[in-house]
This record gives C-alpha cells, structure tokens and sequence, in this order.
C-alpha cells in the first residue's frame, strides 16, 4: 500500500468513525472465502458495512478525531490481529448478525463494539449487545406510555358522556315533575 492509499484509507476511516455512533471490531481470521461472502451479506441485508481494515491505519484515524466526547483510545487494544469494523446506524443490528451466524459458525469472534462512546469488549457481550433496544424501539415505547393515560381519559370521558346525558336526562325529568 502506498503512502497515498493509506492516507486515503486513514481519512475514509476517519470520516467513518466520526459519522458512526456504533460500531464493532470483529475478528473474523480462519473464516472460509464463503463463509465470509456468507456474512458480508446478512449484514449489507442490515444494513451494516463491513471493512476489513489494518489495525495502525484505524488507529491514526481515530487519533486523528479531535472530540472529546470519543474516548477511541481504549479500543486501540482490541486492534490486534485481523480487524473487520462493522459500521452501523442501529446498535443492536450487528450483534443480532453475529448471534444468528454464530449458531453454525464459530466465527467472526466479537473483539469489541462502541456504542455512543461506550465500549463492550469481549465476544461474551453479543447476547447483551443484541438484546438493546433502538433508538426507534425506544421511541415507540415512549409514545405508547404517553398515549396510554390520554386513551384512558378518552375512554372515561367517553364513558362519562352516556352518564352524564343520562343524569341530565334524569334531572330534566325531576324538573318538569316538579313544575
């Protein structure tokens, strides 16, 4: 590779790792040409890109990232051996890849994820990992606790109409009996 093509490479990474709030270091050596088509493919079906890269190039790029809010210093140990960065906008969506590829494979092996600066190391966090809920899933829950109390309201007042046209009535009643 050249110095050209690094510093290419060093700058595409670098503008990768500034767009993506989530993002994984898999390791996926050993793997057969298949079974890493295999792979690459679910996860372009998630929309996950994944990119083989060389550890000391992701290494500049992310130093290259003046943001304090970005702590990449403590994946640089995770960068060692053979890298592939899965860059995604769900968080949960590549641990649910890997969890459903890892029932017949043994690999890709999860080094680490960065998720909104925090970071989850070890393989042993994919089940946790795809277990999260997206920022939509989230959401939609909020919506729904929101729109619960205002159905109930609906529902009462709803309720409360047949009542009181029916106390109305009554009291209309007892008016004219009374005249």
């Amino acid at each position: 590779m050249t110095r050209q093509e690094k510093a290419e490479m060093i700058e595409f990474l670098k503008d990768k790792f500034e767009s993506h709030d989530f993002f994984y270091l898999a390791d996926a050596s050993t793997m057969t040409v298949e079974q890493v088509n295999e792979f690459r493919g679910l996860c372009y079906e998630k929309g996950i890109e994944m990119k083989v890269v060389k550890n000391k190039l992701a290494i500049k790029a992310m130093e290259a990232i003046q943001d304090d809010s970005r702590k990449f210093s403590d994946l640089y140990p995770y960068l060692k051996g053979p890298t592939a960065v899965l860059f995604t906008e769900t968080a949960n969506a590549p641990a649910k890849v890997l969890k459903n590829f890892r029932e017949d494979n043994e690999r890709p092996v999860l080094k680490a994820a960065y998720i909104e600066a925090d970071i989850y190391a070890g393989d042993d966090q994919i089940i946790p990992l795809s277990e999260l809920k997206s920022k939509e899933d989230l959401l939609a829950e909020v919506v729904a606790l929101l729109q619960s109390p205002i159905k109930t309201v609906v529902g009462a007042l709803q309720s409360g109409e047949h009542k009181l046209g029916g106390l109305v009535k009554a009291l209309q009643e007892r008016a004219e009996q009374n005249a």
